[in-house]
């Protein structure tokens, strides 16, 4: 293997923010090409393979593009450009990514795409009617969806904006909960708000609300009404189930725009019950004026750590899925020994 060394320039205003708190963003890149980098007289010294010291290169040149621009780079961007360069197949760098704004939030920060799987979800929430974002947590999906319905709403492309949710326990009972209907569904809403309180502001959002402008309900609150001219987001629609699901698709009126999310390994159903959203990506997938955008653990965008823990589950499932399709009878084959025994058990017991 042939050792080059390979001069980069940065300006001294934009080397805390692509170096990173103490070099960390530095640190990163060395890592994971396996090279070296060195500071010498205002210029980084990359040092390592050809191969290496190219794609190191590449990713600080996309860091240094986007700290030109006031984008503030965070370890998700860092990681992000890092696995794009190592992608031999992939042509698109963060730099295109990072282009697409969607909105700001009330203290001006920007919202906007950041990795390919969530561009692509913006661009199909634009261009379809109803819109279904799958994919793990971290991944985005409802907060996107909420920066695209409150930029539609302030610039009067719809009307209102209508926020709903199943009121789905996990593990806990609604009954339990104190207070009136409100205060007990209001928990399964939670996320829901978090999201209008940051980018529209707590009085703005209160404001709208006594106005009726924005509503946020439990999804059986939306039977035997017609949504016109609203932006309408089904959130957690894996806990759905199919009837709730063709319930809500067909509540929808002229001039919507539908955004339902979920992810398909967190269902909160009882045990052998269908999901609504398994139902509809069946039935609807061919339809023309419906877009479906999967999300996975690449498009994670909360700490690196969460993105291991989402992909190590996809893998353990994918080997399940796996093992059950080369031994479809491989979960039953200790039923009977375990049988015999129990029997044997049982009779002895008796003498």
């Amino acid at each position: 293997m042939t050792i080059v060394e390979t001069l980069f320039d940065v300006p001294v205003e934009y080397t805390k923010n692509v170096f990173g708190e103490l070099d960390a963003h530095i640190k990163m890149i060395e890592k994971s090409f396996h090279v070296t980098i060195v500071e010498r007289e205002g210029s980084l010294n990359i040092i390592g393979s050809s191969n290496h010291t190219a794609q190191a290169k590449k990713v600080l040149s996309d860091l240094l593009t986007l700290a030109a621009r006031g984008t503030v780079i965070e370890e998700q961007n860092v990681a992000y450009s890092i696995a794009l360069a190592m992608d031999e197949k992939e042509n698109t760098s963060i730099v295109d990514i990072d282009a697409e704004v969607v909105t700001h939030t009330l203290q001006g920060k920007v919202i906007k795409p950041k990795t390919l799987g969530q561009k692509a979800y913006v661009e199909q929430i634009r261009s379809k009617m109803i819109t279904f974002g799958i994919g793990p947590a971290g991944t985005g999906k409802t907060y996107l969806a909420m920066a695209m319905a409150i930029h539609a709403f302030q610039h009067d492309e719809v009307s209102r904006i209508i926020l709903t949710r199943p009121a789905i326990e996990a593990g806990e009972k609604l009954g339990f909960l104190p207070g009136d209907l409100q205060s007990k569904v209001d928990p399964y809403l939670r996320p829901l708000y978090d999201a209008l309180y940051q980018i529209m502001g707590p009085e703005n959002y209160q404001r709208n609300v006594e106005k009726g402008l924005i509503e946020v309900a439990p999804l059986a609150y939306m039977r035997g009404r017609t949504l016109d001219n609203a932006f309408i987001i089904l959130d957690e629609a894996q806990n759905t189930s199919p009837a709730q699901m063709k319930m809500f698709l067909t509540r929808i009126g002229f001039g919507s725009k539908v955004i339902i999310t979920g992810d398909l390994t967190q269902k909160d159903l009882a045990p052998g019950t269908r999901s609504g959203l398994d139902d509809a990506v069946r039935v609807l997938s061919k339809v023309e004026e419906i877009g479906f955008c999967y999300l996975t653990s690449k498009d994670v965008v909360r700490h690196p750590l969460v993105q291991k823990i989402v992909k190590a589950y996809e893998e353990s499932e994918a080997g399940r899925a796996q093992n059950r399709a080369e031994h479809p009878h491989s979960d039953n084959r200790f039923a009977k020994p375990r049988s015999d025994h129990f029997r044997a058990y049982r009779s002895h017991e008796r003498t």
